[in-house]
Parts: C-alpha cells; structure tokens; sequence
C-alpha cells in the first residue's frame, strides 16, 4: 500500500506518516521499484495504535513508550497503568487550569454592559491581569 492509501486507511496525512517515520514512531518503509515508500499491514496497525494514542493526548514520546510496551509481549500490564494515569493526572491539571480560565472569562463577560458605552470591564481586567476561579476573583496588575 502507498502512503496515500496508508493515510486513507489510517486517516493521518501523508506528512504525518513521513514524520512519525523520521522519528522512529514508524520503521522506515520499504520502497517499491519506482521509489515509493510501501506500508503492510503491520505498518497499518501500528499507525493506527499511534493515532488512537494521539487522540487521546498522549505525547509523542509516551508514543513511543506506549509502543515499545506494546510490542513487549513480557511487559508487566502496571507499567503501561503507571503511563496512562500519568497522563490522567496531567489531563486533570490541564482541565482544571482550563476551567478557571472560562470562569475567569465567564465572570469578566458578565460584568460588561455590552451597550454602546466605552468603558470595558474585559478590557480592564485584562490590562489588571485578573484572574477568577474557586476562590474568587484577583488582580494582578503590574506597577
């Protein structure tokens, strides 16, 4: 199969394929007469395992964690746990820091009139730095 209809199959762009390629996430493929690169089934396989890992947020280099445990048919299943709730806890992290960003956003909509007035409470508090979360809301301005 060409990397055209790799990249059908597997739904990645052929750039992608080539990249995971130059780093390794991808033996380099074989070539055809003409100088095509050439994927088998196995190579499917694995770059699908890559963008399942990929959707879920995983870094390219828990990529290629994940996939040297996967292809250690010896690995102790605990390892791979300890990855994934790594990556849980990083998720956790970035979904907290993402919700006090909306509640920040959220708080500074609220308080701006939207009328045909000048003054902007948005605008303000992002001159000021505010920041809102649980606790309420601060002001970081700068001197």
């Amino acid at each position: 199969m060409n990397i055209g209809q790799a990249a059908k199959h597997t739904g990645l762009s052929a750039k992608m394929i080539r990249y995971y390629e130059s780093i390794d996430l991808l033996p380099h493929a074989g070539r055809s007469e003409s100088g095509y690169r050439q994927y088998s089934a196995g190579d499917l396989h694995r770059l699908t395992f890559i963008k399942r890992a990929r959707d879920l947020g995983f870094s390219l280099e828990e990529v290629g964690k994940l996939l040297a445990l996967w292809q250690d048919k010896q690995r102790a299943s605990a390892d791979v746990k300890a990855l994934a709730e790594e990556h849980i806890a990083t998720l956790s992290r970035k979904i907290a820091e993402m919700s006090a960003l909306r509640d920040t956003l959220v708080d500074l909509a609220n308080s701006c009139q939207g009328d045909s007035r000048p003054d902007c409470p948005i605008l303000q508090g992002l001159e000021e730095g505010v920041s809102c979360g649980a606790a309420g809301c601060s002001s970081h301005r700068q001197p």
